[in-house]
Formats: C-alpha cells, structure tokens, sequence
C-alpha cells in the first residue's frame, strides 16, 4: 500500500528487506477490515497469515545488527537527520491518508510533524551528546589498586537482538518514530507491529522511510496484521517496546520468555491524567482561562484518543460549576464536529466503530457508578460531512464531547474507568491535600498538570503528587502561550509513567537510547580500557614521539599522543601583577599572614586562573596549523596550592577525538595536568578544541 494510493486489497509487511503480503486464499477467516472512521468505506484489509515471525526476528539479529554496528552513534544520528529531512518533504501525502484514520489537519500535525522532529531531535542530541564512537562511558573510573595498575568504571554497548514495538491506534507515525529513534541511533534493530486499525498509515511511512535508501539492510521491519506468537522467539538478547491498554499489557509480561527467558520488557499502558486548578486561579484569572482551554484541548485533540489526555479535572469545590460552564462554552464556541476532510471542522472521528462502542461503554458505566452527565450526549451527533452537509452518521465513528461531573469524588470508577475518548470529568477539592490525594487515586499516571500562580501552591502540589506521574506540567500566565501543553511529550523528557501507566519511560532523549543498551563493569589496566573504549585512561600509554600533537590533523593524531613541557616558576611579582592586572585581590593572594592563617595555604599563592593561563603558554603550538580553536575546558579541580618559589610543568595529552560526520573537523578532548616540581598535582582538567580532519 502506498503512501498515496487507498483502495489497497492487503497492507504488506515489510520483512527480510523485501515487502510481502499474504497469500490472498488462504487469509480467509484471518483478516480484519481497515475503514475510513469518517464514511466506514473499507479501505483495506490486514494479515499476516503465513508469515515467519522466527525468520524476522533472526533478520533482525543478524542483517540488522551486522549493517548498524558498523555505524558510530553520529554516523547513526546523521541517518536520522536525513530521513527527517526526507519524510518532512512527503508530509502532504501522509497528511492525505492520516484524515481517513479521522485525524484533523491539527490532529495529523501532532501525529505526522511530531514524529519527524523526534527524528530531527535524535539526530541532533545523538551527535552532541554522544560520542564518535559504538561505546559509551558512564561515569568516572574508579581506582582498584595503589599503583593504578588496575581499574574499572562502566561502559554502555548496544544488546545484541531486536527491539520489537508493539504501537497503538492512536498516533500511527508519531508512535513509529519516537521508538525508532532511540533504537536506531543505539544500532538495535526494530520491529514495529502497528495496531490494526490505522496500521495501514504506519506502512506508508514505512514505504517512504525504505524509498529513501537511507535505513541500513535489516535495521528496520514491519509487521502488518496479527503477531501472536512473535514474543516465542524472543530471548534475553531481545526488548519489547508496548503501547496500549493494561489488560494486553499484563499478558504480555506474563509470558514465559519475559518471565523467566529475560526479555526486556516496558510499557506504557492505561492512564487517568488529572488536571489540578490551583484556588488561586479564579475565573477571570489568566490561570482560569489557559486551565479551560488546556482541558478542552485535551478532549478534542485526536477525539481524546490520546494516552496522555486529562481524564479527571481537579478543581475546588466552589468553582466545580465554574469550570463546566467554561468548558461547554469553549466547546459550543471552537469545536466544530465531523469529516476531517471537510472544510471547518476541528474535531474528527474516533479510529474505528468498535473502539466507539468501547467509548460509549465506558462513559455508560461511569454514569452507572455515580457520574453525571454535565455536557454532551451519548446519541449519535450531528456532523459535518465530508460533502459539507450536516447530519447524523450510522457508519462514521464520531462521538460529541462528554463532561461528567461527581458527587463522591472518591467514586472507585472515577480513578479507574479510562474512556478513551472526547471524556473528562470535572471533580471537585476540598484542600490542597485532598487534590494531591485525588491525583494519586489514578494509581499511577502518564502526566498531570498544576494550573496556578501561587509558588507555595505550585510547590505543595507538585511534590505531592509527582512520584505519581511521569510528567508534571505547571501552567500559568508565565508559560501559557509558550507550553507544549499538557498531553504533548516532547523527545528531550521522559514519556512514560509509574503503577497502572505501566512503569516504563520511552524518549527522554539520551536516557531512551541508554535503555537499548547494557551496562557492564569493565576491570583491567589503564591501557587495556584504553583500548576498549577509544577514550585516553590516565596511567595509559603517552606518545610524547612524532612532534607536536598540535601540528596533528585527525587523520594523523592518535589518542594517547602528548607533550610534556618544561618547569616554569612562579614567583611573588607574577602573582602580584596578576591579581594587580584582574582585580583579583583575594587575600591569599595579596596579604601573607592572613593567608598563612588559612588551613589550606602555605602563605601567598598563585592564582588558579593565572597558572591555567601560563599552561596554555606552556603547550601551545603559536603557529597556524590543524587545531582550529579551544572552545572551553571541562572537569576543572585545583589539587596543590602553588606557592611562590614553587614551579610547575602541564602534561597534555589526546584525550578522545571526534570527528564530526558532516564537517571538515572534529572535537579533540585533550587531558591536562598541571604538577609542581615535586610531581604533585597541581590541577586537572579538560581542553577542548575544533581539529581539522
């Protein structure tokens, strides 16, 4: 099925670097229906009968880990960089398609724009903030023996299968990506098994982001239809990535190879997101008017089909009506129901009858526990069609808006019937404490925001219900017009949430790609790690051989390269011209005995600042050459006073070298120590500068 064209027979898979589909006689009984949620017009029909699961997984194990592990993490990140670029120029005819799934143009920007700049996000962070390199250091080395012979520290590297995620039917482009991603730029291989019900939406991204040559052999695969035996095949190797309801979610972890064969396992599953209105934000307040218009975002954006929508809006109990009539009357004013093909409409269908129906149910049996229907009906609603006539639609997944409102506030169905829908309730407090203890009868939720402009407000809320959630949001007249909003992840924090929101984290930039990998402890000397990780181990190996690492480009320098230079003294009138010269006059500087009386002095001595300056005097290379710049200096600690008299020597040597994939240079981090003439250290500290290639 193409990115254009709808009147498709089969969705494909695309696996074993080739598209395949289904014999079409015998998917008889072992297909489903696609429809367009707007017309139920059937669109396509979806199966993955005859398919070799175990042959996909061991594709990706093998093809895919062979072609992304030949890849650093910049050469992986600029991949993604222009696979962003490319799929931003097909956006019209995603757009297109997206509407049959009844998604508005606004809905379609969330899903379809949203995931493209996850791409353009990862592609970037990867290169600034992981190295040139296929390892990762975490953290400092830790000494193990007296004489450095011998130490360790922890290193992340990629886990040696697949990552298998399994997506909702609710962003099916946005869903892809921001799993894809992090997965990519770690060089683990995904297999991505979109729902049903707008899969087909997530195959024509697929079809482009294969069409654009960029994707290494077998880094990427698709599954369209049924998986159910896909976890069968999985091992302690593998990772599933799950978006969607808590009831799948708990079977699939309690499969044998999650329970007992080690595959990882995250989730992010059900979640009742609660808005708190602070008592400060009156109506009239710029608090009380971004609080009604976030609220009623959050049901109308994608029909509220969105895991991170409010469901129960926290409000006082004196401003319960308040907040309704301000929501109806945003609703009457802006919401405009029906086609998203047609003109004007602002608020479309649910993805497919059934998910409808599940809707309605819901909303049924909250009204039977105690709900009140505040807003809205449960009848089919008159709509715009796609024609531009108005009427009800038999075949058309549209559903109005629904406010609930609740006597007992503490009503168990409340804080655990998700509709997945155009549904929130309205809830009133009687205290501060009372909406942190609402907020946390979610048991667990994806993301709650805190509307007020009271500090002390803000701050009690937050600490009290922020180990509920995985996100807060804090909203007031400062942020209103800048916010992403309350149900909008965004690729630099984490996504995801604890308790019933499944405990897992997806995004979060680095901290996603970090969960594709596994930290070991690495013990061994300092040249042995050296060699391991790429990055220069103090007590390592220097080459103080072949000149001037300076007059090195990066083709020629090798970490470990070094100069050591010759003492230089420090003497009363270089200390006292300096901080005459700085205005740095600190007396342990200028004044003998009160610096004697310091415990850390031994009378007058050399400005840190000063013998930084003099080291780089002392190493550097004056003529023009391959090192193009210094642009800062990383890790500084001052070890040894330097008194005067005392005299000092600065070692440097190449630290780690990256060069950069789509410049004529790199970065070189160079290691810097500074001993007296005792060969105590003085200070220690990192140099960066720009090398040319």
């Amino acid at each position: 099925m193409t990115s254009t064209a709808i009147g498709v027979e089969i969705v494909p898979s695309f696996v074993q670097d080739a598209w395949w589909t289904p014999d079409a006689t015998e998917i008889v009984g072992h297909s489903a229906d696609v429809r367009d949620a707007s017309t139920g017009e059937v669109l396509a029909q979806v199966s993955s009968q005859g398919l070799d699961l175990a042959a996909v997984v061991e594709h990706g194990r093998t093809v895919g880990q062979q072609s992304l592990g030949v890849l650093t993490f910049h050469q992986r990140a600029l991949k993604l960089k222009q696979l962003a670029q490319f799929l931003n120029s097909q956006r019209d005819d995603l757009y297109a398609l997206s509407a049959r799934t009844g998604a508005t143009k606004v809905d379609s920007l969330v899903d379809i724009d949203g995931g493209i700049g996850v791409l353009f996000t990862f592609g970037s962070k990867g290169r600034r903030e992981l190295p040139n390199s296929q390892v990762v250091i975490d953290g400092p080395a830790e000494a193990l023996s007296k004489d450095g012979s011998f130490v360790g520290e922890h290193i992340y590297t990629r886990i040696p299968g697949v990552a298998v995620q399994i997506n909702a039917f609710n962003f099916a482009v946005w869903g892809l990506l921001e799993k894809f991603a992090p997965a990519f730029i770690a060089g683990v291989p995904t297999i991505v098994k979109p729902a049903t019900p707008t899969g087909y939406l997530t195959t024509a991204v697929v079809k482009l982001m294969i069409e654009s040559d960029i994707l290494p052999a077998g880094s990427l695969q698709l599954i369209s239809g049924s998986a159910r035996d896909l976890l069968d095949h999985l091992d302690y190797r593998d990772m599933v990535s799950f978006t969607g309801s808590a009831n799948t979610a708990n079977k699939l972890k309690s499969h044998e190879n999650v329970v007992h064969g080690g595959v990882r396992f995250t989730s992010e599953t059900d979640s009742l997101n609660a808005a708190i209105l602070g008592p400060d934000a009156v109506p009239g307040t710029p608090e009380f008017e971004a609080f009604v218009k976030a609220v009623v975002t959050e049901m109308t954006v994608k029909a509220g089909q969105k895991c991170t929508s409010i469901r129960r809006t926290l409000v006082p109990t004196n401003m319960v009506n308040d907040v309704v009539q301000a929501i109806e009357k945003r609703i009457e004013q802006r919401v405009v129901l029906g086609d998203p093909l047609a003109e004007g409409v602002t608020m479309g269908a649910l993805a497919s009858l059934e998910q409808l129906e599940d809707v309605r149910s819901a909303v049924q049996a909250m009204l039977a526990a105690g709900g009140e229907l505040a807003y809205g009906s449960l009848d089919a609603p008159s709509v715009t069609h796609r024609d531009g006539s108005m009427g009800t639609s038999d075949d058309g997944a549209f559903m109005s808006p629904i406010v609930l409102t609740w006597a007992d506030s503490e009503a168990p169905e409340l804080h655990s019937l998700e509709a997945f829908g155009p549904v929130a309730s309205v809830v009133g407090y009687d205290s501060l404490e009372d909406a942190i203890h609402l907020a946390a009868m979610g048991s667990g939720s994806l993301v709650a925001t805190v509307c007020t402009n009271d500090a002390d407000v803000a701050r009690q809320l937050v600490l009290g219900i922020a180990a509920h959630h995985g996100r807060v949001h804090m909203l007031n007249r400062e942020d209103a017009k800048t916010s992403t909003g309350h149900g909008s992840p965004v690729p630099h924090l984490v996504h995801g949430g604890p308790g019933r929101a499944g405990g897992g984290e997806e995004l979060g930039g680095i901290r996603s790609v970090m969960h594709h990998m596994q930290r070991t402890a690495l013990q061994g000397s300092p040249n042995m790690l050296t060699a391991v990780t790429g990055v220069w181990h103090s007590g390592a190996y220097r080459n103080y051989d072949g000149g001037h690492p300076f007059r090195k480009n990066l083709a020629e320098l090798r970490v470990g390269d070094a100069i050591r230079s010759d003492l230089r003294e420090v003497s009363l009138e270089d200390i006292t011209a300096f901080a005459n010269t700085t205005g740095d006059t600190f007396y342990a500087h200028t004044d003998q005995e009160a610096a004697a009386a310091n415990p850390f002095f031994p009378g007058i001595v050399a400005h840190g600042y000063l013998l930084l300056s003099w080291a780089a005097g002392l190493f550097v290379e004056p003529a023009p050459g391959p090192v193009l710049a210094n642009y800062g200096l990383e890790s500084l600690r001052f070890i040894t006073p330097l008194a005067a008299g005392d005299s000092f020597r600065v070692t440097l040597t190449a630290k780690q070298i990256s060069p950069r994939e789509d410049d004529e240079y790199g970065e070189v981090r160079w290691d810097a120590l500074l001993t007296n003439q005792n060969d105590e250290i003085v200070a220690t500290y990192d140099v960066l500068t720009l090398v040319e290639k």
